[in-house]
């Protein structure tokens, strides 16, 4: 019984952990299929906000709900992008099992942990479309 109190932490923070990626995106901005540079870009998401001018790399860190760029260039219609993030985890799962000895005795433990990550990630790589006046 007293090694339960022991795993249980480990297990515990198995189950939480994640792979974010390393929270770098680069923002493009493209007409027709050429991309271009120059464009001014507002980025923001639940936590922050950004510019950054096209071509450029920002490090927005682990996802925290829908990205948003909104971008803007002299000739060009200003264009909006909204991505949520991929590979979201809404919670975990966790089991333990403990045999019992000679005795016949057993444990059995299991339940769903409703842990939100609040994560998941953004495509390291986002093309904004823009179209001509």
């Amino acid at each position: 019984m007293r090694y339960i109190s022991l795993l249980l932490p480990l297990v515990l923070t198995a189950c939480a952990t994640g792979n974010w990626g390393d929270g770098r995106v680069t923002v493009v901005t493209a007409s027709n299929g050429q991309e271009f540079g120059g464009a001014s870009c507002a980025v923001m998401n639940n936590v922050a906000s950004w510019n950054v001018t096209t071509p450029g790399t920002l490090e927005i860190g682990r996802a925290s709900g829908e990205l948003r760029i909104i971008c803007n260039k002299p000739g060009y219609r200003t264009s909006e992008l909204r991505l949520p993030p991929y590979g979201q985890q809404s919670g975990s799962s966790m089991g333990v099992g403990l045999g019992g000895g000679s005795g016949g005795v057993g444990l059995g433990l299991g339940f769903s942990l409703p842990i939100s990550s609040g994560g998941g990630s953004y495509p390291p790589r986002i093309v904004v479309n823009m179209y001509p006046l």
